[in-house]
């Protein structure tokens, strides 16, 4: 596996290295709220295993399982058979506003890594999994073709409830391959906008985020946003990958070592979508008693960002802070607040509400993965 490390092109300076081997780092998330669409410098990178390139002429996915005909698409063969579509969804990964053009529709959503913050999490009590602070998240641009007119095309057969997805392509450290898998519902879900995309940001996907092409799930989190995808497996039951089976699973906070949770894996659902969450991005002192702040938040799957609020005090007094951007179904929402009167120096947090009146809460619930971290936002000026 060395030697593919040692191939790798050079990765965004710009980017907070979390682990070298395999790549793992995160944007500066001052540096992430400037911009309502993330540009490919600043997306983080989660990586199992070596970052490797692929020609983009031969790489094919093939289709198989459960279905009417097995069939292998190469780039060029998707995009000839299928329309193309775009989606603006935040990987991290939400209310997609859209128009249609003759050939193509365009939507927005971003994506979200399930262990985002989960440094805040591993100060409580010691966590499993690479340290990530608040930049695992990139709202972006999808371009691709949706799942739903790809299984239409090869017949699914009765009696498969689970699509899974595998990426044999390269090397992985805690299986064979990395895989996961959706219920077949959302993936025949038109309007839950699964992609096999092969664009980001209006350009080819590049191997450092996926490419040729990768799955993606709006709404759900970055796991299951398999990468380098080359098998799609209809069928009655999960993805026994480890990645699916065996990590990325909200354990109780009684279970606090891997031995504990050994016989607990199959007990507990595999995650999918992440909790109300905001973020404070960066807090600037405009005057000696004036502050401007500036942050992100995300919705739950059942509803979306109504509103987000500032404090400090903590949390005695509120201020509603001013969304500034929120693109459809599935993107991020940037916020930004002005305060006046406040002194030198403290401590500030925020909040999310949501439209269902769901409230982020002020602590969040300690689990070994650390995944899932939703505590209210703090910063420090």
């Amino acid at each position: 596996m060395d030697y593919y490390y040692t191939a790798e092109r050079p990765h965004s300076d710009l980017l907070k290295v979390q682990g070298d081997r395999p790549f793992n780092a995160e944007a500066p998330v001052a540096s992430l709220v400037e911009f309502n669409i993330t540009p490919e410098d600043l997306v983080y990178c989660r990586n199992h295993g070596p970052v490797r390139e692929f020609d983009e002429e031969t790489y094919s996915i093939t289709i198989k399982g459960g279905v009417d005909k097995e069939l292998q698409y190469t780039i060029s063969e998707l995009k000839n058979s299928f329309p193309t579509v775009q989606v603006v969804a935040a990987l991290q990964v939400r209310l997609f506003s859209w128009f249609r053009s003759p050939e193509t529709d365009y939507k927005l959503g971003s994506s979200k890594c399930a262990g985002n913050r989960r440094n805040e999490m591993g100060a409580i009590k010691p966590v499993s999994g690479v340290g990530w602070d608040s930049g695992v998240i990139a709202n972006c641009k999808w371009g691709g073709v949706r799942l739903h007119d790809v299984l239409n095309e090869v017949g699914v057969q009765p009696g498969n409830v689970h699509v899974c997805f595998a990426s044999y392509a390269t090397l992985c450290q805690d299986d064979d391959y990395y895989g996961s898998s959706i219920t077949l519902e959302k993936a025949l879900d038109r309007d839950s906008d699964v992609l096999l995309a092969f664009e980001m940001n209006d350009e080819p996907l590049t191997a450092e985020h996926g490419g040729p092409v990768r799955l993606v799930v709006p709404g759900y989190l970055g796991a299951r946003w398999v990468k380098w995808l080359d098998t799609i497996i209809v069928s009655p039951s999960e993805s026994p990958n480890f990645y699916q089976q065996r990590d990325y699973k909200i354990l109780p906070p009684t279970v606090t070592s891997k031995d504990e949770a050994k016989s607990l894996w199959p007990k507990y659902p595999c995650m999918t979508s992440l909790p109300l969450n905001s973020i404070i991005g960066s807090i600037t002192l405009t005057s000696p008693t004036s502050l401007y702040i500036k942050g992100y938040a995300v919705s739950s799957p059942t509803a979306h960002v109504a509103g987000v609020e500032v404090t400090t005090d903590g949390g005695k007094t509120w201020h509603d802070a001013h969304l500034t951007y929120q693109e459809g179904r599935w993107s991020w929402t940037i916020w930004e607040a002005e305060l006046e009167g406040v002194s030198e120096s403290g401590v500030m947090h925020c909040r999310a509400r949501d439209t269902k009146g769901a409230i982020q809460p002020k602590e969040g619930t300690w689990n070994l993965r650390g995944v899932a971290f939703n505590a209210w936002g703090v910063g420090k000026w």
